[in-house]
């Protein structure tokens, strides 16, 4: 009877801590390009076998990953976000489409350009899902502050 009971635990815990874990991690960062211009880097890095899609999945598919920039009158937007890294258009029956995912790490790169020379941060908020071939993740959201001097 010991046995099962350690069984039961033991798998118990492993199950938890394999729910715990996310397939997947965010990082920000800026690189100044030019005077006054900053590349925005969003990293997704998705575990095998997981995706994240990109923004232009079309209507009808999975979630897109969407970008919400916070507004602030010290910069503008140069351009829209730019999507590096491995992409795979595939026809998904079970939504009537062909989706666009990444698989791995893909950077989403927004350019920025500061309108004076005072200290600011650039934040905003991203929303995306990832899926394998079995199931989706609920859509999710990652806040992020970084700072441009």
């Amino acid at each position: 009877m010991k046995k099962y009971l350690l069984l039961f635990v033991l798998h118990y815990f492993l199950l938890s801590v394999s729910f715990a874990q996310t397939p997947y991690a965010w990082s920000f960062k800026a690189t100044k390009v030019a005077d006054k211009t900053y590349d925005i880097h969003c990293v997704a890095d998705v575990q095998a076998p997981w995706h994240t899609y990109s923004q232009f999945t079309p209507d009808g598919g999975p979630l897109p990953t969407k970008f919400i920039f916070s507004k602030n009158p010290l910069y503008g937007l140069d351009g829209v976000v730019k999507e590096n890294g491995k992409l795979v258009v595939k026809h998904e029956e079970v939504f009537g489409v062909d989706v666009k995912y990444f698989e791995g790490s893909v950077d989403f790169v927004q350019r920025v350009k500061l309108k004076g020379s005072a200290k600011t941060n650039f934040s905003g908020t991203v929303e995306f899902m990832v899926c394998n071939e079995q199931q989706c993740l609920p859509p999710s959201t990652q806040k992020f502050s970084i700072a441009l001097n």
